[in-house]
């Protein structure tokens, strides 16, 4: 009778009403939410940042389905039975032989759980056999709260991403409008000289600049402070627009930046296959003794200082090619933008591995509030306090240093690679191109057609 008195059929309807009333309703306030943010950033025409919203909730669909699948399924699983020595390999915790009161009253409130979740004794089904479940429910329902957490976490992370990405690339704006300002008074080739004759002097000042060893010791550091100067955003600026639009002297390239930036946020916020695998390899060596969790913290450290160093020494490598030509007129040196600096020629891998710092960064912050919330600050999967404290701090100063520099250096470096980059384009252009190679490929689209002569129309006007 006790156990029949927790059934749903057994509850009163008013608990059963209020508790529906309350899930239903801050799950419409989440879901309003979201559209009217949708709307808001259809209606501001940014696309870019709609279509990294419309990602982030499908990704959040796709955990709420991988939950949902677990609470369907965890009765099935936990009724599937395997031998007894297989359930005491790779342990997270290491097992008590004595059981004090504490655990006692411990063990007692899982139980209570668990038959909450599910009637059946899946333990007494495999004790028949002499077998042990695989997972028990509890175990299921506490998997449950951390792709909740994780959830909540990647949502705050992306934000905090984007907010502080934006903020580094607004303070780039006052270059691009003193820029503008000096060229509506004289001739804007004349503005640059001045800051092309310092990006030229930086890369030429002694030959120990050219050491490939000490190159990278001088573009790790600076990735720490001055990671991008004005010189060095002149020079680039000027490098792009005279490979790229050499007509559009007044080609606005901290727009053309800030929509790569959005590009660039619309994949981050995309967890890809290998991201999930990742963390299945993660819950795999999470194994008492192997300070697994403690050891991982320094990946995206290591990684997101190589990415940092590296986008320095792409920028130092195009002064060095500079320098190296010794042009007599300072108006006909330039930064000649090239895959080749990259690795492997694509500057996509860097992405790549920004995308995996933070996504990385964020499941080991979900990880460590799923653990606290779930185990308490004491269990044995937190570890020591000693190993506890260096992880969340190395994770602070990831998640700022990669959405506060290194992200914003992409989006900025990325720009000197061979090809155009989506995003350089406004959307109007952007269309226009489109329908322009549409009409190509039926053999109706040629430079005097009425698509040719739109796409002309708004390149010399929208994108500068």
């Amino acid at each position: 009778m006790a156990e029949e008195s927790k059934s749903l059929q057994y509850t009163p309807t008013w608990v059963i009403a209020a508790v529906c009333f309350v899930i239903v309703l801050a799950s419409i306030f989440a879901e309003r939410g979201l559209h009217k943010l949708g709307k808001f950033l259809k209606k501001r025409e940014q696309k870019a940042l709609f279509e990294a919203l419309q990602k982030l909730k499908e990704e959040l669909m796709l955990l709420g389905f991988i939950s949902l699948l677990l609470t369907a399924t965890q009765n099935t699983i936990s009724r599937i039975c395997i031998p007894p020595h297989l359930a005491t390999t790779m342990l997270p915790c290491k097992r008590e032989t004595g059981s004090s009161n504490h655990e006692k009253i411990h063990n007692q409130a899982i139980n209570n759980r668990r038959q909450l979740l599910s009637a059946s004794n899946s333990a007494e089904h495999c004790a028949r056999v002499g077998k042990v479940p695989l997972v028990s429910v509890e175990a299921l329902h506490q998997l449950h709260i951390f792709i909740f957490v994780l959830a909540i976490v990647h949502v705050i992370f992306c934000l905090s991403t984007m907010i502080l990405g934006g903020a580094r690339i607004q303070q780039w704006k006052s270059w691009e409008d003193s820029i503008k300002n000096q060229s509506a008074r004289t001739d804007p080739r004349k503005h640059e000289h001045h800051y092309l004759h310092q990006f030229i002097a930086k890369h030429r000042k002694g030959y120990w600049r050219k050491s490939a060893v000490l190159s990278w010791l001088i573009a790790f550091f600076k990735q720490f402070y001055g990671s991008i100067t004005k010189s060095d955003y002149v020079a680039l600026r000027k490098g792009f627009i005279t490979t790229h639009c050499p007509h559009l002297l007044n080609f606005d390239f901290h727009k053309c930046m800030v929509r790569t930036l959005l590009v660039d946020f619309k994949r981050i916020v995309t967890i890809s296959w290998y991201l999930w695998l990742f963390i299945v390899i993660f819950l795999l060596l999470n194994v008492e003794g192997w300070h697994t969790f403690f050891w991982l913290s320094f990946l995206p450290v290591i990684l997101l200082l190589l990415v940092g160093a590296k986008l320095e020494h792409i920028i130092t490598s195009l002064g060095h090619r500079v320098a190296e030509k010794n042009t007599v007129f300072i108006e006909d040196a330039r930064v000649q933008p090239s895959d080749e600096h990259f690795w492997l020629e694509n500057p996509a891998i860097v992405l790549d591995l920004i995308q995996f710092i933070l996504f990385q960064n964020s499941f080991e912050i979900a990880f460590f509030f799923w653990i606290w919330s779930t185990y308490g600050f004491r269990s044995c999967i937190m570890e020591r306090v000693g190993y506890i404290v260096p992880r969340l701090f190395m994770g602070l100063i990831v998640q700022v240093l990669c959405s506060y520099s290194t992200l914003p250096l992409y989006a900025l470096v990325s720009l000197m690679g061979t090809d155009f980059r989506e995003g350089i384009f406004g959307e109007d252009v952007q269309e226009a191109l489109r329908g322009w190679a549409s009409g190509a490929k039926e053999g109706t689209g040629d430079p005097s057609s009425h698509h040719g002569a739109h796409v002309d129309k708004l390149a010399h006007g929208v994108i500068s």
